[in-house]
């Protein structure tokens, strides 16, 4: 049987101060009229039922997806007593699933990814679900890429697997990380290489076989922890679990070592929309290509984002090239070359007990 398992574990930092420690990226609704935790689980409802979903988050969020979702049981959800990256995760996942239904196909997916139309998606599923149900293959969904992109991961594409229902599925060739322009442009011309979305089918037995042979030592406490599920123990035995692993990516800790790995061509939209500048790419925009959501006015403002999320108005005279949002008691105003460094702006006000609240 198919299962869905949504990995929403991130904070958002880069989405600051719309997103905050207490209300993360996923629970924005940045793309729709849903949060974006929200349109990744419908997306996928016609495939998989919602009593297959699971998703893994951090402790803290769980009361809030249970408020929010209201369709999700509580034992839909699994809580991470702290963020230890994507493999711990999925480890977590793949043995819950695994003692529930030993022949599982987990469907991988990120909440707060942008993928349109829904229905491509599905059908690319259909097809590595088919191949992780039978074989044991670990399939990831490959993006072509619209542009020269450095903040993405790549996939090379070697020799042609199969192809079926008018998708084709390579073997990995290769997984690269976030390239330099130059290489990213090498990337994108030669038609070789598609985006890693982190969007994964496989078989429960399957993943936990490559764990097993690519990080033993994560492998051997997912199997300490397994035996406690379902038992008093499991809540200290997961809190140990999450102390005793390394923080590693599953792309770093077993795709990029394992030899049973394919992609397939996905010919779809999306996007990881991984921080402000995302907004330009979905949002419409007016004739001065400003991006403006909310109560706002601008008068000879240029390639500016204006996001306001409060009561009132944000009116920009005579500026460009700025990322201007107001939420709640929160204003931010950056440059667009400066926005990867909100991070480093959220630290300093962390630092300072007087305004780490604002963080």
């Amino acid at each position: 049987m198919i299962y869905g398992v949504v990995l929403a574990g991130g904070k958002g930092e880069r989405f600051w101060p719309l997103s905050r420690a207490n209300r993360p990226k996923q629970f924005l609704k940045l793309t729709s009229d849903k949060t974006m935790l929200e349109e990744t689980i419908e997306r996928v409802l016609p495939l998989i039922p919602k009593e297959n979903i699971l998703i893994v988050t951090g402790e803290d969020m769980c009361p809030l997806i249970s408020d929010s979702i209201d369709y999700l049981d509580k034992d839909n959800v699994l809580g991470e007593p702290r963020g230890r990256n994507t493999s711990v995760a999925i480890g977590l996942a793949a043995v819950h699933l695994q003692r529930q239904d030993p022949q599982a196909v987990m469907v991988v997916l990120s909440a707060d990814h942008l993928v349109r139309p829904a229905e491509k998606l599905l059908n690319i599923i259909r097809v590595g679900a088919d191949i992780a149900a039978v074989e044991d293959r670990l399939v990831t969904i490959g993006i072509v890429p619209t542009r020269a992109e450095t903040g993405y991961g790549y996939i090379q594409m070697g020799d042609v697997y199969r192809q079926q229902e008018g998708h084709v599925v390579y073997e990995v060739a290769a997984f690269t990380e976030k390239p330099k322009p130059a290489v990213a442009s090498e990337y994108f011309y030669s038609h070789k290489y598609l985006w890693n979305s982190g969007m994964f089918l496989w078989s429960a037995e399957s993943i936990l076989k490559a764990i097993k042979r690519c990080q033993p030592v994560l492998h051997g406490e997912l199997m300490k922890y397994a035996e406690t599920i379902d038992t008093p123990g499991e809540p200290q035995a997961r809190i140990e679990l999450y102390e005793r692993v390394e923080s590693l990516s599953i792309d770093i800790a077993v795709l990029e070592h394992a030899d049973n790995v394919l992609t397939i061509k996905g010919d779809i939209i999306w996007d990881d929309i991984g921080g402000w500048l995302a907004l330009e790419r979905y949002k419409s925009m007016d004739r001065d290509n400003n991006v403006l959501v909310g109560e706002t006015v601008v008068l000879d403002t240029f390639e500016t984002t204006v996001y306001n999320d409060s009561e009132g108005i944000i009116a920009c005279l005579g500026v460009s090239d700025l990322v201007v949002v107001r939420s709640d008691n929160i204003t931010l105003v950056v440059h667009k070359t400066q926005v990867d460094r909100i991070k480093d702006l959220l630290a300093k006000i962390s630092e300072d007990e007087k305004t780490k609240h604002y963080s």
